[in-house]
């Protein structure tokens, strides 16, 4: 029974799984075909801003290229010569203005000598005194050579009023050889005219928003949010640099599909902003499908619920013969009969039994001489060599009156052999073998100097956990002996920490280094110790043989590098 209602929640697990993954990438395949159409849709819109930068390019050239703008935007008149001057400018700049018949825009020129020009004073109702103080123009004077677009705000004159929002564009009148700028020309156009550049291609959650580097929204299809600032619409305009044609994020608390196209020559952002549930709200019917799968769900449980009670008897009189197998100490087979599926198992069964038995007699064998190869690893005879010298060090010292350098030797030498030969255990915790490390580098210091340093980097959980006796010595003894023939001195650094259930421990040295062959990663067995008869070679076996083979010793070297010695022991099941 309990097999039967976990195999229904499986069905109904990877039923559900399969349904929303289904849904989903019916959503996505739906959002990359609409993002690839309103990409297009946006390249129109693109379009026509173009053109309209097109027609105010011209028109600002020409104003730049007039020498009677520039005659009367630039000379000291008297009020009947300022009068023919309005004149001859009303006639210049309706010339100008034809460029930009397509658009209804109102244009106003300044100069430098208090000469303004209108051509439509009601159609954007600001006043001298107002453009001379305002943000448009300090940043048109900020950016002479440029042509900016930028947002004005014009409230109603009364409650009878409308507000209205405006694009200027701007540009700082100059002279081309001297550099010297003489005037500026504003072109207005109310944003209500702007958004008919892409008023057709929106609809309800379809919209459309012109920002600036700032966020500060310019036009848009939402009135209600023009002229303020968007930190969503920012945001995005940094994610969408990128290679992504579109992205799938929050605005304005809604999951929204979000396309963005950079208009260089207004430098303006150009976003069409989709509402992800308007728009797919009835792509799918989820209902169906829900309906759907909840009857194929039913039909499979039928299925599998007569399917499982033709295998349940044959399974179950299985499962009785494993179960009592223990009991004979895994030497009664299990009857093959039943179904194909139950055959094929009592015969894996059967056939897992004879290799237990194999692998059983394989354990002991190697139990046994994993023993004896401890035994034989553990042999700590201490070389004669290491204690005459050392003794013949301690001699030298007394005659050259170091007592208490002789001393310090002595009693290090001392603890060095109660660590080992007095030792009964196989067994030390790293604190001990750090004791024994300490008092080998010592003794070794006192017998050839101190140009080789001597530093241990320990975790302090470590300290206390049990570690083979003498592991980590025939390691110090080779960097001691072996890493310096080239260099004068350097350090050996000794460093203990755990990772992942393992306890690390490495030596490292800077020393001579040496080219090591894959083949090659460890020592030949002969290879003898100056301290114990513990060779290199002979710690990696020892580690495989008490821990397996997740245990072991590994070498890094390179020539002139030094050399990394690092040593895996698993740690004991808590």
């Amino acid at each position: 029974m309990k097999q039967f209602l976990f195999t229904v929640f499986i069905i109904i697990s990877v039923a559900a799984v399969l349904t929303v993954t289904i849904v989903r990438m019916s959503e996505q395949f739906f959002i990359d075909r609409f993002s690839i159409t309103n990409s297009k849709v946006m390249n129109q819109v693109k379009d026509s801003f173009e053109s309209f930068h097109y027609s105010i390019v011209t028109a600002s050239n020409n104003v730049l290229q007039n020498g009677t703008v520039k005659r009367i935007l630039t000379d000291e008149e008297t009020e009947y010569e300022q009068m023919v001057s309005y004149f001859n400018m009303y006639q210049q700049m309706n010339r100008i203005k034809s460029y930009l018949d397509a658009y209804e825009i109102g244009i106003v020129v300044t100069g430098k000598n208090g000469i303004d020009y209108a051509t439509d004073r009601p159609y954007w109702p600001i006043t001298d005194e107002e453009l001379r103080r305002s943000a448009i123009r300090k940043n048109t004077l900020r950016n002479p050579k440029r042509l900016l677009y930028q947002y004005d705000y014009r409230p109603g004159k009364d409650i009878e009023s409308d507000d209205r929002n405006f694009i200027v564009a701007t540009r700082a009148i100059r002279e081309p050889i001297s550099g010297r700028d003489y005037g500026e020309m504003y072109f207005a156009i109310q944003e209500k005219e702007f958004k008919k550049f892409y008023a057709s291609y929106t609809s309800p959650g379809n919209h459309v928003f012109i920002t600036n580097n700032s966020g500060v929204i310019l036009s848009s299809s939402r009135p209600d949010l023009i002229g303020r600032t968007s930190t969503d619409l920012r945001r995005y305009t940094e994610e969408l640099k990128g290679p992504e044609p579109y992205k799938v994020g929050n605005f304005m608390g809604k999951d929204h599909i979000i396309l963005m196209e950079y208009l260089p020559s207004f430098d303006l952002y150009l976003f069409n902003v989709i509402d992800k549930e308007v728009a797919f709200g009835d792509l799918i019917d989820k209902s169906d499908i829900a309906q759907i799968v909840i009857l194929i769900v039913i039909a499979v449980l039928f299925i599998v619920f007569f399917a499982s009670r033709r295998l349940t008897n044959s399974l179950s009189t299985l499962a009785r013969q494993i179960s009592g197998a223990a009991k004979h100490d895994f030497v009664q087979y299990v009857t093959v009969g039943g179904t194909y599926e139950t055959k094929k198992i009592a015969y894996a069964f059967n056939s897992m039994l004879d290799e237990l038995h194999d692998y059983v007699e394989e354990l002991m064998q190697t139990q046994k001489e994993k023993r004896n190869a401890e035994l034989a690893a553990l042999q700590q005879q201490i070389n004669p060599h290491f204690l005459y010298n050392t003794l013949t060090s301690i001699r030298f010292m007394v005659q050259q009156g170091g007592r208490q350098e002789a001393e310090n030797t002595i009693m290090a030498l001392i603890s060095l052999l109660q660590n080992t030969i007095g030792s009964p255990s196989e067994t030390v915790t790293v604190k001990q073998e750090l004791d024994n490390l300490k008092n080998y580098a010592f003794i070794n210091q006192k017998r050839y100097g101190d140009r080789i340093k001597t530093n241990y980097f320990v975790s302090p959980d470590c300290l206390n956990e049990p570690i083979p006796n003498l592991i980590l010595q025939p390691f110090m003894e080779n960097a001691f002996f072996h890493a310096f023939n080239r260099k004068y001195g350097g350090y050996i650094n000794v460093l203990i920490w755990k990772e992942n259930s393992r306890l690390i421990c490495e030596v490292v040295d800077n020393g001579d280094g040496m080219e090591i062959e894959e083949d090659k990663q460890m020592p030949a067995k002969s290879k003898q110790q100056l301290f114990t008869g513990i060779g290199v070679r002979n710690v990696h076996d020892r580690l495989q043989l008490i821990y397996g083979d997740d245990a072991g010793v590994s070498i890094s070297s390179k020539a002139g590098d030094g050399t990394t010695i690092r040593l895996t022991i698993p740690l004991p099941q808590a």
